[in-house]
């Protein structure tokens, strides 16, 4: 009997979860700068074109837009999601441990000094470089872990970590070409605009692929929740089932940095959520809702990011730490009771 009612009670955070990514992924599209009617939008996707500039908005700009957004937000609340199983940490996440600072800082590198030399950069290798980057970030976390025990100050040091790498990143910026400044200080914030279907194609690849791979580990990692000596009872290899976490987890933040800056708070606030709403743990549930969450919550973000001000758009950042933070908060407060 309960655990019809879990899988009732899953199945309907799923729907739920679903129609929100539906809502909020269908007025991405109609708002902005521009109204476009929702007919309008429909005559679009069946063909039927009334105005070629419309046309263009829809196609060229928003939903390459709102379909990245989507795939991030998924992958940045999954990397989240792994990274706080991993740490047993409930406010482990990309941009607190620093591993978002470590990918930012090497593509930074890679934008300066290869693209102002006129040399382009292909997306895949935008994010080989931010992996490299990321990993460099996280190999300090794990060497931090291994003498601090305290789970607190693990993360004030990836807060250090990922300090250290915002100033070697301004530094590096003080060598771009002016017209390169602008460009380099929009990303650094964190901003999923001038998406193309080039860079949707790179990362739909890469994070379904990983998306895919953390699925088929999910018994593991439900074992590895339980605790290190229950993993090793039943027969899980910790050691390659934390070389996968930290790779996947890795990969994701990579992705996310490379195509549309460090983002805050996502990776951290939407697997409580999540966990709230589903109220299990058991990564076979957690590990798709954490991906549909994450997508929900940017679309959300990303569509107040561009409205609220409009003309001037907001980073997102700024828009995801207002809604994020207090999440973090709450975990804190909790704990502490």
């Amino acid at each position: 009997m309960m655990y019809k009612n879990r899988k009732s009670r899953s199945i309907t955070a799923f729907l739920l979860l679903g129609a929100c990514v539906f809502v909020f992924y269908i007025l991405n599209i109609c708002i902005g700068s521009v109204r476009i009617a929702l007919p309008e939008v429909a005559r679009a996707f069946g063909g039927q074109v009334s105005n070629e500039t419309t046309a263009r908005i829809l196609w060229d700009i928003r939903l390459p837009r709102a379909t990245a957004v989507l795939i991030l937000g998924g992958a940045l609340s999954l990397a989240g999601y792994l990274l706080q199983t991993f740490f047993h940490n409930p406010i482990a996440g990309p941009f607190v441990l620093g591993i978002s600072s470590g990918a930012k800082m090497l593509v930074a590198f890679v934008m300066v000094f290869l693209m102002g030399k006129g040399i382009r950069v292909t997306s895949p290798a935008m994010i080989f470089a931010a992996f490299i980057g990321a990993m460099l970030s996280m190999g300090f976390v794990l060497l931090m872990s291994r003498r601090i025990h305290n789970m607190s100050m693990l993360v004030v040091s990836g807060v250090m970590i990922g300090y250290i790498c915002s100033a070697v990143t301004e530094l590096v910026v003080t060598f771009a070409n002016d017209a390169d400044i602008v460009n380099l200080h929009n990303w650094s914030r964190g901003s999923f605009s001038g998406m193309t279907w080039e860079n949707v194609k790179v990362m739909t690849v890469v994070v379904f692929l990983v998306f895919l791979a953390i699925f088929l580990i999910s018994k593991p990692l439900g074992a590895y929740q339980l605790g290190d000596a229950y993993a090793r009872n039943v027969g899980v290899n910790l050691q390659l089932l934390r070389v996968c976490i930290v790779i996947f987890s890795s990969i994701l933040s990579a992705c996310i940095v490379a195509f549309a800056g460090p983002i805050s708070f996502v990776g951290i606030a939407v697997p409580h959520l999540v966990k709230k709403l589903l109220i299990t743990t058991e990564p076979i549930w957690m590990i798709p809702a954490c991906f549909v969450g994450g997508s929900a919550f940017c679309l959300f973000c990303d569509l107040l990011a561009k409205t609220i001000l409009a003309p001037t758009e907001l980073s997102i950042s700024t828009v995801t730490a207002i809604f994020g933070a207090p999440v973090v908060l709450c975990i804190i407060k909790g704990k502490k009771a």
